[in-house]
């Protein structure tokens, strides 16, 4: 063949391949969609299709089905609730309202003689919650003592706290000791005697 004569409109139609003369069409009223085999594909196999084709899959969108979860024993149920119990009713013991003070009085005996040392002594009453007192001591001469702590255990309605104060020489004095709770709550209370000696 001349290349002057060649034409792109001549060509013959075995160049190309038209649409399949037999696309996939409706059947009845069922749709097919999703995978499976067409109909043409189908024929082209040489196996006869089905009026009806049973579609498996899932949608698009559309959740899996899950199977149900099997439901746990719950015989354990009220074991495990009277332990959470217990551990409660434990931890509000332990970290639960802490003492608290009701009534506090100081006594001395007197009067003191020469060179004596007086014993004052301080009762806290409290509410047999355990805990700790804070407190200290002040004396009408001036002086105070450091902070001081007593534990009271549970059950423990009463504490007794003691001062020892010693005098020496001639003289007769009146003395007052005050004891001064500061925790859990600020209390106060004071006792007096008289020291005599000469």
């Amino acid at each position: 063949m001349n290349d002057d004569d060649y034409s792109a409109t001549a060509l013959g139609s075995h160049w190309f391949q038209g649409p399949d003369p037999e696309p996939d069409r409706r059947e009845g009223e069922v749709l097919r969609f999703g995978p499976g085999v067409t109909a043409a594909a189908a024929r082209r196999a040489g196996n006869t299709p089905t009026a009806v084709q049973i579609w498996q899959g899932t949608l698009p969108g559309a959740p899996p089905q899950r199977s149900p979860r099997p439901r746990r024993p719950r015989r354990h149920a009220l074991a495990a609730l009277v332990l959470v119990a217990v551990l409660a009713f434990l931890a509000w013991r332990e970290y639960g309202p802490r003492v608290a003070v009701r009534d506090v009085a100081v006594t001395a005996a007197g009067p003191l003689g020469c060179d004596g040392t007086a014993d004052v002594m301080g009762v806290v009453r409290t509410d047999g919650r355990p805990g700790t007192l804070t407190y200290h001591w002040e004396r009408s001469d001036g002086t105070r003592s450091a902070p001081l702590r007593e534990t009271l255990a549970r059950g423990q309605e009463e504490a007794r706290l003691h001062l020892l104060w010693t005098f020496h020489g001639p003289g007769t004095h009146r003395a007052v000791a005050r004891l001064v709770i500061t925790s859990p709550a600020a209390r106060t209370a004071e006792g007096a005697f008289t020291y005599r000696c000469g």
